[in-house]
């Protein structure tokens, strides 16, 4: 299939092309946020914080999926480059009603006062617009709209009316029947193509199958590779940074890949941490939790379970989580491709065993039996959107007489990468899982880690935090 540097959109139901081989105000790089804003007539989307942390900025992105349904979703548009819109819709706050006919929840925000200087108003509207969408009336909650206003701050008015808003909205989703078909009709209206954009300072690649993707980078090994872009993007509105060479994988449908089965569950590296989140709730409970109160849901919908563990950062949340799941990573390159253990694929800060010209395909995570006992948690200064000070995550198998035949406890925040307390599990082996013990063990953690005193806290905060986690993991889990 021959690629194009034209990218292809609906913007507010109407197709729009930005064809980066002609003259252009815009890069690769730019943001959804930064087309928007510089268009008069589509600058109800707002600039906050250009990070994704205050929602200001949110739009709805509209796609097909495999079964060509209309997936909607919430996201930040600070974090979006605009070649990630390829073949979908955008859809901003000026679409979805008028001074004299307003959207259903645009009138619940009146009704209920929700807004007051306005400046994060259309954010959290479009927020309201994405869920009540997914979320008929009949199946809405308080809890699932927190959720879905996670991401959106307001300093002026609070929460209490805007959540009363988000709960008036009643049997209707935002879109009618007929939107939606011609939302979808639209979009399969659209030319199907991978994108080459080769400019004087960027190139910009977003392939459509993984034999292109591979090879693109076995060409490109410097190339910057993204999927949701939630991380790599700040480098450009934070660090004014040019990245030179990028890989866009979020076209892969390989990558996308679930599979379930009686013993493992396998996630392609290009599913969305909130596509994950809905998955593994029953069956690796654990991860759920964490997924909880990862990000935002913007966020999450737009961040890969593959960025987050490629990343390599030693307080990435999902990390320890899957190495206590067992997990392995399952790796593609030019010749073949190969499993390595989660707990071993971590090499450094910021580093892994990944070869220059692989690239994550998914991950293997097997099923734990009924008796295993898998736990995450996570200190931060904020419930919500935080990043953690330290986090855990924790198995242990006993027994029959409640000794430890097996405890892995891999920790974030303590170290330059994702570790396990190697010393502080040898002496817990083979022990009996009492408090006495564990309050034992807890000093040994100090032989395992050497943390470093930050923003987040100091290096005796840490320590602390970790021994506590080990004995709330006790509390958890005995008998």
């Amino acid at each position: 299939m021959r690629a194009s540097g034209t990218v292809i959109f609906l913007l507010n139901g109407t197709a729009c092309t930005i064809d980066f081989h002609e003259s252009t105000p815009y890069t690769p790089t730019t943001t959804v946020l930064q087309f928007l804003r510089s268009h008069p007539q589509l600058q109800g989307t707002k600039e906050g914080c250009a990070e994704g942390d205050c929602g200001a900025c949110t739009v709805v992105i509209a796609s097909l999926n495999q079964q060509s349904e209309l997936v909607v979703e919430a996201c930040d548009s600070c974090l979006i480059f605009l070649p990630m819109l390829h073949r979908k819709a955008l859809i901003t706050v000026e679409h979805i009603g008028t001074p004299e006919h307003l959207h259903p929840v645009q009138k619940a925000m009146v009704d209920h006062d929700g807004s007051q200087c306005g400046y994060c108003t259309p954010g959290f509207v479009m927020s309201l617009y994405a869920l009540h969408h997914n979320h008929p009336e009949s199946e809405s909650s308080r809890e699932v709209a927190e959720d879905a206003l996670t991401g959106n701050l307001c300093r002026c008015t609070g929460y209490r009316s805007i959540l009363d808003a988000a709960l008036q909205v009643h049997d209707q989703a935002s879109m009618t029947p007929n939107d939606q078909k011609q939302t979808i009709q639209g979009l399969q209206s659209l030319q199907s193509y991978p994108l080459s954009i080769v400019s004087q300072h960027q190139k910009y690649f977003q392939p459509h199958d993984l034999q292109e993707a591979v090879k693109l980078r076995s060409m490109y090994p410097e190339a910057v590779m993204i999927s949701g872009a939630t991380d790599v993007a700040l480098k450009v509105t934070k660090n004014d940074e040019v990245l030179e060479e990028i890989i866009d994988l979020s076209s892969v449908k390989p990558l996308k890949e679930l599979k379930i089965t009686d013993h493992y569950i396998y996630l392609g590296a290009g599913l969305s941490l909130e596509q994950v989140k809905r998955t593994v709730e029953d069956l690796l409970p654990a991860l759920y939790e964490t997924l909880k109160v990862f990000g935002s849901l913007q966020i999450r919908n737009l961040a890969t379970i593959g960025g987050n563990i490629a990343s390599a950062s030693p307080i990435g949340d999902t990390a320890p989580i899957l190495m206590a799941y067992d997990a392995q990573v399952e790796l593609v390159g030019p010749q073949s491709t190969r499993l390595v253990p989660m707990r071993e694929f971590i090499t450094g800060y910021r580093e892994t065993s990944m070869q220059k010209d692989e690239m994550i395909l998914g991950f293997n995570i097997p099923i734990p039996n009924t008796q295993t006992h898998v736990k995450w948690y996570k200190i931060s200064k904020r419930k919500d959107l935080d990043i953690s000070t330290v986090s855990g995550g924790f198995r242990l198998e006993l027994e029959q007489d409640a000794t430890v035949s097996h405890i892995s406890l891999f920790y974030g925040g303590m170290a330059a990468m994702t570790k396990n307390a190697s010393k502080t599990e040898a002496s817990l082996l083979g022990k009996p899982w009492s408090r006495e013990q564990v309050e034992l063990s807890m000093d040994i953690i100090d032989q395992d880690f050497t943390p470093i005193s930050d923003a987040r806290a100091e290096a005796g905060g840490r320590r602390i935090m970790a021994r506590n986690l080990l004995l709330k993991f006790w509390t958890d889990t005995h008998a």
